[in-house]
């Protein structure tokens, strides 16, 4: 009779605990990182929330009652004039509305509130004759005049208001900006076109710094 010796069955392999505890430190760091990527490709490819609009801006409110000026007495050539510079004036300059004036349309309009005013007709400003001459109203000798667009423009500046006066045009034109406008120089500037179109210029008496 033969003997059969029976072998006891395979066994696995023991497990080696540091290579055990190695993983399972990789599987804990690499769940955080795949949690980290999934993150960042999911914000790439989200969409942004929609900005939020400006708030509009509400338009200045402009009274219905006339600006008030003066309207002095013109002569035929002067009247003709001034209502050849209001009749070419805009409607609205930049974004301040043409406003009705208490008198005299066809010599002075109004723009925004507060009002900026043109008035044509207007007495010429008259140059001082020497550096030490004041209190007369004259232009001071030293004053520096502005060219803009072809028409020289005489600045006198109060607290309230700037009044730029034309000194070369056939009839003296002026326009009068009130302090709360910054850059003053740039909204007379704006009716300056239409006095070269309508305002024919001189040279008779006009001062050196307008050449």
């Amino acid at each position: 009779m033969v003997d059969v010796e029976t072998r006891p069955g395979k066994q696995p392999p023991a497990k080696d605990p540091v290579t055990r505890s190695a993983a399972l430190w990789a599987t804990v760091v690499a769940v955080p990182v795949a949690l980290l990527v999934g993150w960042g490709i999911f914000t790439q490819i989200a969409p942004d929330e929609p900005k939020a609009k400006p708030a509009a801006t509400q338009p200045a409110v402009v009274p219905d009652t006339p600006v008030q000026m003066a309207a002095p007495k013109l002569g035929e050539r002067p009247a003709s004039v001034c209502l050849a510079v209001t009749s070419q004036l805009p409607v609205k300059v930049r974004d301040l509305p043409a406003r009705k004036v208490s008198v005299g349309p066809e010599q002075n309009a109004a723009y925004g509130e507060p009002p900026i005013t043109v008035a044509c007709g207007v007495t010429r400003p008259v140059m001082c004759t020497s550096l030490d001459e004041s209190g007369s109203g004259c232009v001071p000798l030293d004053t520096e005049l502005l060219n803009m667009n072809r028409v020289c423009w005489y600045a006198d500046a109060k607290a309230d208001a700037t009044t730029f006066t034309t000194m070369d045009r056939e009839v003296p034109v002026q326009v009068t900006v009130p302090k709360r406008y910054e850059q003053p120089a740039q909204w007379a500037n704006e009716f300056s076109d239409v006095v070269v179109e309508t305002d024919k210029s001189v040279t008779q008496g006009v001062p050196s710094g307008c050449v």
